[in-house]
């Protein structure tokens, strides 16, 4: 059965999408979207030195901004789809994001493209949010840490592509070709989003005005179990952000990487990520979910704490920054998945609120990081180190109290 003929049934009624039924196309649009985060901060991480010097300014704060517009566009964006459904505010955002990219092409001064990127966050934050969402319309918990950790493994292709293929562009033009690469991309993501079934049909979707809707994050945010696994990747994306933002001076101006080989250290850590998400899909039937997040976080911990206690005893290689990152960042395919599902099953009814909740947090942790390492020397691989340390180890620490059984909402 094909992609559309199932989508006609579905919003009729009459026949529930499976996984036997979405096939690749459904999976790898679905990977496509969630990889708009990484695309958009990952891609143009070997130009931010370059565009510091160009536009005079702190580069690191064009990704602050974009976390910002990332974070609270999520809270706008999930309310609505749970009125209107989710294809329609996918395809607002996507337009939204190109109009953004273009406008960060055309910048010419820091504050100018700090506005754009907040504009641009604001479209690109629907495909992440709402192809969580989706999947919790269509899946059970175990189901849907699986099709997390599928999709996990197919979109990985996106921030190992981008920062190689931006380093590469880098050679040859400026940081403003990064950006147009980026139009392309959201004008192929606009054609790809118009096969894609609506998930959330109108008998399932919230009677109450928009404006009643936001209720629901006030009910979220006082559910423990939902704050509980939504805090504990905020933690680790904290600690994710502050390698995104500190690496490239890190690896490029500390240790003289140059710009086009970046790109292959920082595909390590996402090679990483995918075959800790095969491996995660192949175990999350065997054992139960919060324990593999405990595996998983304390794994991480243990890790970041070798590899700071090695640089105080006056270890400084740039082997063992790679290597120290690459154990931890890989867990990402283990803690993001489980984490995700985990929460969005307490927010039950609410998947599109929640799934916009846990993304503001998720995402907008970021802003955390890169504001510390913004007011932090770049010179050496302490500040970004230290900071990973310490929000890796806090996961840990939030992960490990038992699972309680709280109720869905």
């Amino acid at each position: 059965m094909n992609t559309y003929y199932s989508a006609v049934l579905y919003e009729s009624g009459v026949f529930m999408l499976t996984i036997s039924n979405k096939g690749w196309l459904f999976t790898s649009i679905l990977s496509a979207l969630m990889a708009f985060t990484s695309l958009s901060t990952d891609i143009y991480l070997p130009a931010m030195p370059d565009m510091g010097r160009d536009l005079n300014g702190d580069a690191e704060l064009t990704l602050t901004g974009f976390l910002i517009g990332f974070a609270l566009a999520q809270l706008f964006w999930g309310a609505v789809s749970d009125k209107i459904g989710r294809k329609k505010p996918l395809i607002i955002g996507i337009v939204l994001f190109i109009i953004g990219s273009v406008g960060c092409a055309l910048s010419s001064s820091m504050l100018e493209l700090l506005a754009w990127r907040v504009f641009q966050a604001f479209g690109a934050c629907v495909g992440p949010m709402l192809s969580r969402a989706m999947i919790r319309d269509l899946y059970g918990r175990t189901e849907a840490a699986k099709m997390l950790s599928t999709l996990a493994i197919v979109m990985a292709i996106a921030p190992i592509a981008g920062p190689m293929l931006a380093g590469h562009l880098l050679v040859w033009y400026t940081w403003h070709s990064i950006f147009w690469l980026l139009v392309g991309i959201g004008f192929l993501m606009l054609v790809a989003v118009l096969v894609l079934p609506e998930t959330h049909p109108v008998e399932k979707r919230s009677k109450k005005s928009i404006g009643h809707t936001y209720n629901n994050y006030w009910i979220l945010l006082r559910n423990k179990g939902f704050m509980k696994y939504t805090l504990c990747v905020s933690s680790f994306y904290i600690a994710i952000y502050a390698f995104l933002t500190g690496s490239p001076y890190v690896y490029i101006d500390v240790y003289e990487v140059p710009k086009e080989y970046f790109g292959y250290l920082f595909s390590v850590n996402i090679i990483g990520v995918m075959l800790l998400s095969a491996i995660n899909r192949r175990i999350v039937s065997a054992i139960r979910l919060d324990r593999l997040l405990k595996y998983a976080t304390l794994f991480a911990a243990v890790c970041v704490s070798i590899v700071m206690g090695l640089m105080f005893l006056g270890y400084h290689s740039l082997w063992l920054i790679v290597i120290g990152c690459f154990l931890f960042f890989s867990m990402n395919g283990i803690i993001a998945a489980v984490t995700n599902a985990l929460a969005l099953d307490r927010a039950g009814r609410m998947a599109g609120s929640g799934a916009a909740l846990l993304g503001a947090m998720q995402y907008g942790s970021g802003i955390v990081s890169s504001l510390i390492l913004t007011f932090l020397p770049n010179d050496t691989a302490y500040p970004m180190m230290g900071v990973i340390a310490i929000f890796v180890i806090i996961c840990a620490i939030i992960a490990f109290p038992e699972d309680e059984k709280y109720n869905r909402i």
